[in-house]
């Protein structure tokens, strides 16, 4: 048996590796699949993917400013919980409440029941004000975490967006005619 290919005669046990002669398409060079994934393992790692490198300072000094005010938080929070449990326990070697700085000031008689319930209410109170800063900020972490996230996405997906001169957008106002009635309105006209 004889096949012709490409104006080549060739028999028919012989083994023809014939080329496609459709165009191939490339893939899509920049995917916002892979930016989003990237960002989402290391923060700045799709910034640096979508070649935004001036971003990466910027996310890792937002994590560590908000890593360092949840740890402040932290600390006083912890301060004013263990001065209060040990004003409110019954062991007098447990003096803790003594290293907070608004205690030694003020002077308080813990003797005068008055001063005594007043100094428990404002460690409560200080105690509930940092821990609810705290969360707040694990919240903000968790939300800047995923504003990293949709900031490499949008800007994977706007990587090869065209903005050359040619973009236009043109604007003027007119009036239009509609069952015999004039409309006032604005025109507006985009050139690509």
């Amino acid at each position: 048996m004889v096949v012709k290919v490409n104006a080549q005669i060739i028999e028919a046990d012989t083994v023809v590796a014939v080329q496609d002669t459709l165009p191939v398409f490339e893939e899509i060079t920049h995917s916002p699949r892979k930016a989003t994934i990237y960002s989402a393992v290391l923060p700045g790692l799709g910034q640096a993917y979508n070649k935004k490198y001036w971003k990466i300072p910027l996310i890792y000094a937002g994590f560590g400013a908000i890593g360092y005010f949840i740890n402040w938080n932290n600390e006083n929070y912890q301060l004013f919980k263990v001065g209060y449990s040990h004003l409110t326990d019954t062991i007098p070697e447990t003096q803790d409440y003594l290293k907070i700085e608004a205690v030694r000031r003020n002077n308080y008689d813990l003797n005068n029941p008055n001063h005594l319930n007043n100094l428990k209410t404002a460690l409560q109170r200080q105690q509930d004000y940092y821990r609810r800063n705290r969360d707040l900020l694990i919240i903000s972490m968790v939300a800047f975490y995923g504003l990293n996230i949709i900031d490499a996405s949008v800007d994977a997906h706007l990587f090869d967006f065209d903005i050359s001169d040619d973009l236009t957008m043109k604007w003027q106002p007119s009036m239009l005619q509609r069952n015999n009635n004039l409309l006032y309105c604005v025109n507006i006209k985009i050139s690509f």
